[in-house]
């Protein structure tokens, strides 16, 4: 998904200092014109740009707006793909052509210059899904496009169910690679359910509500809030206090230590980064290739005006030492 603001705010993301547990509220954004279809995003914030290596969350629907991306570019990150409802076509410049569908994973490798469209198809079920963003490590960020789809099995855990499609919890992986560790997943609970999940202490985590009514380690979360959770835990609790089912996405990663630069849909190191990946697109440079079998009227995204300021990484803060380091 491209990032469609007419004015994207530059973020310099860097890992900050644990906090034990915040809650992130989201902002909404409009992905086009006047009709455009409206998604709430989470990260990135000035607070809290990253978790992990995951750098962009957006949550979208149930929506009856169609969803309809002309190519754009990416660099410097994966893309994915995550629907409750609905289906997406998606057309790379990698040559691949592919259909977003529900508990489907679609995860696109941008790495040295990659561009893309996304269209959503008619159907009765209204759209409803997130698009998220990882950024690659400095050894990788100009590796080559590339494109995985996978479909994870539903594993059983008391009062719930996850979808594991990046990484691992108990009982359920995923044979995706990525370029860091990364845990991606769905957890559907059942009404009233308790879980206590096992997790890794070395990563931070965030839990996406999307639907229902979700406390996470007591504190309430709603739709398209993010629970931000320090590393140091080996366990994580939910509690879905509502009557009917409820879901959220479990992400997660150690703490990603690079310094990036990130503003339209760029992940770069540095201001001139960026100014020479807008430039390429705007020539119409190879880097980016080309899409075939987008049908919309606009060929393609132009990028919007570079902010009047010299886009800087903030420097990475040293994560706070805690009362569980020193035992």
């Amino acid at each position: 998904m491209s990032n469609l603001e007419a004015a994207p705010i530059e973020v310099a993301c860097a890992a900050l200092p644990s906090a034990g547990l915040e809650v992130l509220r989201p902002r909404e954004v409009p992905l086009g014109g006047p009709r455009a279809m409206r998604v709430h995003r989470t990260l990135p914030q000035r607070q809290r740009s990253l978790i992990g290596a995951w750098c962009f969350v957006d949550h979208y629907g149930p929506a009856s707006t169609r969803m309809d991306v002309p190519p754009h570019p990416h660099t410097g990150l994966q893309t994915v793909s995550w629907l409750f409802s609905g289906e997406v076509e998606h057309n790379d410049s990698a040559g691949v052509h592919a259909m977003v569908r529900p508990g489907e994973l679609n995860l696109m490798t941008a790495g040295a210059g990659i561009c893309h469209s996304e269209v959503s198809v008619e159907l009765p079920a209204a759209l409803h899904g997130v698009q998220l963003w990882v950024a690659l490590p400095g050894s990788d960020r100009d590796t080559g496009r590339d494109f995985a789809h996978y479909v994870p099995r539903p594993a059983a855990l008391p009062g719930a169910t996850a979808r594991v499609f990046l990484g691992e919890l108990p009982d359920a992986a995923s044979p995706v690679h990525t370029f860091t560790p990364l845990l991606g997943a769905q957890i559907d609970l059942d009404a009233g359910a308790r879980l206590d999940i096992d997790i890794d202490p070395s990563f931070e985590h965030g839990v996406l509500g999307d639907r229902g009514s979700v406390r996470v380690e007591e504190t309430a979360l709603t739709v398209a809030d993010l629970v931000y959770l320090s590393p140091g835990r080996s366990s994580l609790h939910l509690h879905n206090v509502g009557e009917g089912p409820a879901r959220v996405l479990l992400i997660g990663g150690p703490p990603f230590a690079e310094e990036l630069v990130m503003w339209w849909n760029f992940v770069g190191r540095s201001h001139d980064d960026i100014v020479g990946y807008r430039r390429l697109w705007e020539d119409g440079d190879e880097r980016f290739g080309a899409v075939h079998g987008y049908r919309g009227s606009l060929a393609r995204l132009p990028a919007p005006p570079l902010p009047t300021t010299r886009l800087r990484p903030r420097p990475v803060p040293q994560r706070r030492e805690s009362a569980d380091d020193r035992r």
